[in-house]
């Protein structure tokens, strides 16, 4: 006589179901507190792999002239950002390094004036103490980017982005079909696709991000410099730094420019608030549309959304990755949803061939039985 498996045997299906269920559910708690602890590096891999989109693309872009190994194509490239570093720290980092120490006393003297207008027309009670808030501020975002404050203050990571970015760079296919492997065979060729696709898109976006950072920076330079706005070099290259940040980046410029622009005089700071329309209308209404009709269209609201969430979950290597992760995501899910309608039309094909296939078996069946009952009479 046979006995049946108890309940606490794993032969019991019972068990094994839920047991099943219990690791699905375990496995997905420990992936979110492992990832809540690896956002750091996370993110470094993020970062690395947006600086190899910049190095790749600018290798593509140099063979369409070029026509020489890719080697060597990335080799210039990597020379070519190194001799503009050794340019800047050489040539403009005394003159630039001068102008930041300018720039604090500068925010400190308006800051002081704004509140000395304010007491001036009935706003008493505003005693605060620019430096204190200057401090305050600082700590504040210390505070918030606290899992990635490392990046800001030392070098090591700012290498590692660097050499992750040239690894991915020099070998991406390597790292592509690694990937892959971890898959199973039937899902290869649809990641290949979804990847070449965010590939390219990361590659326009960002060579779209590099032109708005060149024109956004040289023409707040040129156009302060010819004002005698004070400090036009610096906030030149604080402008092009901060466009790679889109929305938020483009707001604290204006802001930085005016308050500079008002040391000057009234006329000076309306001439730098003229200069950050300007720019910021030639970004918009020329630059940005022309990236947008290459790569991925983000609504600006989506953006500035994912902006505010990553920066307060990630800090600031979070805010500067938003967009790029955005773009991915969304080139993710359009490739997804196409290859869903594509299974779909399929099977709706299948169905309606069967199903002609079914009525042409009747319609034979039907010709056949009137043919043997004709030739029964």
């Amino acid at each position: 006589m046979s006995e049946a498996p108890g309940p606490n045997e794993m032969r019991d299906p019972a068990v094994r179901r839920e047991i099943q269920r219990a690791a699905i559910w375990l496995g997905m708690a420990g992936a979110i507190i492992l990832l809540a602890l690896l956002v750091q590096p996370i993110l470094l891999i993020v970062a690395g792999m947006v600086f190899a989109a910049i190095l790749d693309g600018g290798t593509r872009l140099l063979g369409r002239v070029l026509p020489i190994a890719r080697g060597w194509r990335l080799a210039i490239i990597l020379l070519s950002m190194v001799v503009f570093a050794v340019w800047m720290v050489s040539f403009a980092g005394s003159q630039i390094a001068a102008q930041a120490a300018e720039l604090q006393r500068l925010l400190l003297d308006q800051g002081n004036a704004i509140l000395a207008w304010g007491r001036s027309h009935g706003f008493d009670e505003l005693n605060i103490d620019p430096q204190q808030a200057i401090s305050y501020v600082a700590g504040s975002v210390g505070r918030v980017t606290a899992a990635v404050g490392i990046l800001l203050g030392g070098i090591t990571n700012l290498v590692m982005i660097f050499v992750l970015g040239l690894f991915f760079a020099m070998e991406p296919r390597l790292y592509e079909r690694g990937f892959a492997w971890l898959l199973p065979i039937s899902e290869r060729a649809h990641f290949y696709d979804v990847s070449r696709a965010v590939g390219a898109t990361m590659r326009r976006l960002m060579a779209g991000r590099l032109l708005g950072m060149l024109v956004e920076g040289v023409a707040t330079w040129l156009l302060l410099a010819a004002y005698d706005i004070p400090l036009a070099a610096l906030l030149g290259l604080i402008t092009g730094l901060l466009v790679f940040i889109p929305n938020i980046g483009a707001i604290l410029s204006g802001v930085l420019m005016v308050l500079v622009g008002l040391s000057v005089g009234p006329e000076g700071g309306l001439y730098a608030l003229i200069v950050y329309f300007v720019v910021q209308t030639v970004d918009g209404y020329v630059i940005v549309p022309m990236v947008a009709k290459r790569t991925v269209d983000l609504a600006p609201a989506l953006v500035l959304g994912a902006q505010l969430l990553f920066g307060a979950l990630f800090g600031i290597l979070g805010l500067a990755l938003a967009d790029p992760i955005v773009a991915a995501i969304k080139v993710a899910l359009e490739k997804n949803a196409a290859r869903g309608a594509r299974a779909e039309v399929a099977s709706h094909a299948a169905q309606a061939t069967e199903t002609k296939m079914g009525r042409s078996g009747a319609a034979r069946r039907i010709a056949t039985r009137l043919s043997r009952d004709a030739s029964g009479d």
